[in-house]
């Protein structure tokens, strides 16, 4: 149709993502809605609400409306949603696209009711559901629609979608609520416990990004951490070591590693065969945790491979499906309506 866009949205609990076929990744904002707590007014989206988690006066509060990769809170999903499509395409949201929605593997069928109808609300034509290891699978340029076994790992924030995938099919998948959001949890957890200092949650993903370790043979690294001491009230500095970093996040990577067993046990001999050969494949922001693949790799006894852009993947993998790529358009969609 003409003057009709094809929009795939990786709708994630830290980061939304829009891919408009023909252009790629046109949109990119952390999934943050800033607004007023008495008249409920929006006072700003992505990146721009994200900053002021945190550092808001009371009648301000920045909301997350996605929570363990599903959505927490409906109205503001919507407003986030609205605004992302007003930025990646403007104008032309005058036609109604069709839209692809990733959603967990584990996605109950009123948690998929909700995401749909937060896309129709925004103004999506079509809107079908596709499950995120699928179309992170996809983004990754795995061949799905062979007789071969392929096994993807999308550590997101609210997720872990592992996935055992052959012949454009999920063969054995799970999906765990343990994810990028609770390594930053943790590591809350465990300066309160170790250190008697609050630190907030963007200080938390900062400590992840710059001494997060999942592996106890890491390279040392350090940063320096502010927060509040529970004693005296005051601000307090600390440095923070990769070692320790490693202690807080033991539980939660933990959780990830028993999925990723789970999954290989129940996986048929032929594929799990594959899968040796091929290895595993990880996508998703969380995979980026310093070691994370090498710890997989010593526990399972397979090799693991991290993508070239691990947030884009799933985004990416929309797109494909839009071109039909090997019929996948076919074999992916899961929910089609006309409004």
């Amino acid at each position: 149709m003409i003057g009709s866009v094809d929009l795939g949205i990786d709708l994630g609990t830290a980061t939304i993502l829009i891919y408009v076929r023909g252009k790629g990744i046109v949109f990119k904002e952390p999934s943050v809605v800033a607004m007023d707590r008495d008249s409920s007014a929006v006072l700003a989206v992505g990146e721009e609400a994200r900053r002021m988690i945190g550092r808001t006066p009371g009648n301000i509060v920045a909301v997350r409306p996605m929570r363990d990769g599903v959505i927490a809170n409906y109205e503001v999903t919507e407003i986030l949603l609205k605004h992302a499509l007003r930025k990646a395409i403007g104008r032309q949201l005058f036609f109604k696209p069709s839209v692809v929605v990733c959603a967990p593997s584990g996605v109950t069928s009123v948690e998929q009711r909700a995401i749909v109808e937060a896309a129709f609300e925004s103004g999506a034509k079509r809107v079908a559901v596709v499950e995120e290891p699928m179309a992170a699978a996809i983004g990754a340029g795995l061949n799905i629609g062979e007789p071969f076994g392929s096994m993807i790992v999308d550590i997101g924030g609210g997720t872990t979608d592992v996935a055992v995938i052959s012949l454009g099919g999920i063969v054995q998948s799970e999906s765990i609520r343990t994810a990028g959001d609770k390594f930053d949890e943790a590591l809350v957890r465990y300066i309160k416990r170790e250190y008697n200092m609050m630190i907030g949650e963007r200080t938390a993903e900062e400590i992840k990004l710059e001494a997060g370790s999942a592996h106890p043979d890491i390279s040392p690294r350090a940063c320096e951490v502010r927060g509040r001491d529970l004693v005296t009230g005051l601000p307090r500095n600390l440095t923070f070591t990769s070692k320790e970093a490693y202690l807080a996040l033991l539980e939660p990577v933990t959780a990830v590693i028993d999925a990723i067993k789970a999954v290989l046990e129940r996986t048929p001999p032929e594929l799990a065969a594959d899968i040796m050969e091929k290895g595993i494949v990880l996508t998703g922001g969380g995979s980026l945790l310093c070691g994370l693949d090498r710890l997989i790799s010593d526990e399972t006894g397979i090799p693991v491979h991290l993508t070239e852009d691990p947030e884009a993947c799933v985004a990416q993998g929309t797109g494909k499906i839009f071109a039909g790529i090997e019929g996948l358009r076919a074999a992916i969609f899961t929910e089609k309506k006309i409004s």
